[in-house]
Order: structure tokens, then C-alpha cells, then sequence
């Protein structure tokens, strides 16, 4: 029997509850395709820093890199400053294992779930392809003069070469193993005609679609692409763009498929070990009572699932999780109107029923 080796990351607020019930499914699953799964759990987070002082130590970096993959539940605590724990655990991994994809999927599984009028699943089905390394997020630049009349804030963004060329090469090779239906197409979304220094990204995508020649290309500044993505969501199928733009549009995209309750990503180094996280945020008013709803984590699981080579898992996962979204068994994505241990059952016995196998 197979096995494979994962670091799991709970987090802070209700990061516990929805790792949990990701962790049930994807023990279901392991079991139904034949292959073990050995966890590592680690503690990092508010709850740890506050009582130790340690934040993520190198030692944790060391041991993840023995793993295949990272399950992360949440982040981000109101006892602690502000971004600094995001920092030293989120963007400290994204660092340490070079995770220059983020990778969003943005799909729509029951037009009931959909806010746009006249919108359904056929017309909301696209992938968003996030550089996950530079930009503003590099941390270049800084607060001079804090409280002062004169304070100055600076932030720096920076796009190399290779870190735009290889998240745009990332989105073609995606776009041509995808089977949305008819012709694949890759759109860069960017503000090149006001950030000049977006140029690269300009540039950089027309020479690598030069070499993709069957792979149909659009392009659309960030402030049309948030427009079009709620008028005309069904022109997207594939879009690359640089970190801050992804960040805003991922959450754009994951109210047009039902909420962030359901959506999910995966921050991945192809080939290498890779962490996958839903994209909510810890909310710790809700920690220990049972209310968050765990699909966004059970879809991050799927994405883990097909990263580490298990294909036929990660398909009984999302088969199970369309299900319940289609069906209705599942009222209200709301916190509340579902326990999360109820929602993990529910989709577990979609599992085992074996819906769509």
C-alpha cells in the first residue's frame, strides 16, 4: 500500500474545526483508493506564539520539506499585530519552498449558490493563476517618521523575468491540459497602461503565447477584468496575473460561486512539496462553535489529493462535494445553519455513497 507524508497546519480561530473535517474525508478517500496517509501536526499559530513567543521556527521549515504537501486551516488572530503572523507563516512558507503559483479555482456547482441574475454553472468555470512571490507582497519598503505629520509609507512592487515568465508558462501548460470545451484561452489581467513597470508582464506573456499557438489569448485591466467577471464571467477560463491583482479578484470570484465558504487554493511549486488552504479568513468569533462551514478546506484537500498524485481520490472528493452543492442537502453556506461536523458527515456519505464514480 502506498503512503504519503503531509504537514498539517490548523492555525488559529476556526482552523482546528475545518482541518478536521478536511482530514476525515481525506482519510475516507485514502482508504477507498488504497493508500495511507501519514500526518504531521504542527502547532503554529496565535495560541502557540502567545504562550511561547515563537512564531515558525526554522526547524518546521526543515521538517515540511520532508513532506509532500501542507494542509493549512487559518491564520490571523486579533490578540496579535496585525499581518504579523500572515507573515511569518503564510508568506514564510510561500518563501521558504519558492510557491509561486497560487492557484485558484473559481467554480459554480448550483446556480442557487450564484449572486448574479441569469448566471449558472456552465458560465462560471474558470481558473485564476496568481504569481505568489513578488510584487508588493515582497516587503520591500517601509513607515519613516511613524507619527509624525511628516510619516512616509513605502511600498515597492517587483516583477523579475523569470517570476513573471514561469506563473505565465504555468497558466498555458494549464490552459492546454484543461477540458472546459472548445478552444483553451489564457487571459492576463494587469494595469500595464498605469503601472508602467507591469510592462513585463505585457511582454513576457506575448513571447511565451507565441508558443502556444492552439491556446486563444485576451487581456484585460484589473478594473475591466472586475467587471467583466460579474457581467460576463463565462468569457474566462484561464487568467494569470500578478499577486496583489490575484488577491483581489480570487475574492471577487469567490462570491460569484457561492461564497468564501466554499472556495479554496492551492500555493504550489509543480513537482514539489506545496501547501493547499481554503480561502477564508480564521474567523475567531466563530472558534469552538461548531458553525464554519469546512467545503472551502474539503476542496483544498481535493487540490492536495491531485497534487501529491492520487487522482482518483481527488475526483471522489469533488464528485462528493458537487453533489451535496447540487442536490441541496446542503441549505445555507451561512455559519450556523449547518454544524461543521454536520456538513463534513453530509459530504462523507456522498463519499461513500460514491455519487459520480
Amino acid at each position: 500500500m502506498s503512503a504519503h507524508k503531509i504537514a498539517v497546519l490548523p492555525g488559529d480561530g476556526i482552523g482546528e474545526e475545518v482541518v478536521r473535517e478536511g482530514l476525515r474525508v481525506l482519510d475516507a478517500a485514502a482508504a477507498m483508493e488504497g493508500f495511507e496517509v501519514e500526518k504531521v501536526h504542527y502547532p503554529y499559530g496565535a495560541d502557540h506564539y502567545l504562550e511561547t513567543g515563537e512564531a515558525m521556527p526554522a526547524s518546521a521549515f526543515e521538517e515540511m520539506a520532508q513532506t509532500e504537501a501542507m494542509l493549512l486551516g487559518a491564520i490571523g488572530d486579533p490578540r496579535v499585530e496585525t499581518g504579523f503572523l500572515e507573515r511569518q507563516i503564510i508568506w514564510g512558507v510561500r518563501q521558504t519552498f519558492d510557491l509561486y503559483v497560487n492557484l485558484r479555482p473559481i467554480k459554480l456547482y448550483s446556480e442557487a449558490l450564484c449572486p448574479l441574475k441569469n448566471k449558472g454553472p456552465d458560465d462560471i468555470d474558470m481558473l485564476v493563476v496568481r504569481e505568489n512571490t513578488e510584487d508588493a507582497y515582497a516587503g520591500l519598503g517601509g513607515i519613516h517618521r511613524q507619527g509624525t505629520p511628516h510619516e512616509v509609507a513605502v511600498a515597492e512592487m517587483i516583477y523579475t523575468r523569470n517570476g513573471v515568465e514561469r506563473v505565465i508558462r504555468y497558466a498555458f501548460e494549464l490552459a492546454k491540459q484543461r477540458n472546459k470545451g472548445g478552444a483553451p484561452q489564457v487571459t492576463l489581467v494587469d494595469k500595464a497602461n498605469a503601472i508602467r513597470a507591469q510592462d513585463i508582464w505585457t511582454r513576457t506573456f506575448a513571447e511565451v503565447a507565441s508558443e502556444y499557438p492552439d491556446i486563444k489569448t485576451d487581456h484585460a485591466y484589473i478594473d475591466a477584468a472586475c467587471m467583466w467577471m460579474v457581467k460576463n464571467p463565462e468569457w474566462f477560463d484561464v487568467v494569470v496575473t500578478p499577486n496583489l491583482f490575484g488577491d483581489i479578484i480570487t475574492d471577487l470570484g469567490a462570491m460569484i460561486q457561492g461564497g468564501m465558504g466554499i472556495a479554496a487554493s492551492g500555493n504550489i511549486h509543480p513537482g514539489k512539496v506545496s501547501m493547499f488552504e481554503p480561502i477564508h479568513g480564521s474567523a475567531p468569533k466563530y472558534r469552538g462553535q461548531n458553525k464554519a462551514n469546512p467545503i472551502a478546506t474539503i476542496e483544498a484537500v481535493r487540490m492536495l489529493l491531485e497534487h501529491i498524485g492520487e487522482p482518483g481520490a481527488a475526483a471522489r472528493v469533488g464528485n462528493a462535494v458537487r453533489h451535496v452543492l447540487e442536490s441541496g442537502r446542503i441549505k445555507s453556506l451561512s455559519a450556523g445553519v449547518h454544524g461543521t461536523d454536520e456538513v463534513g458527515s453530509i459530504v462523507l456519505e456522498a463519499l461513500e455513497q460514491g455519487v459520480g464514480v
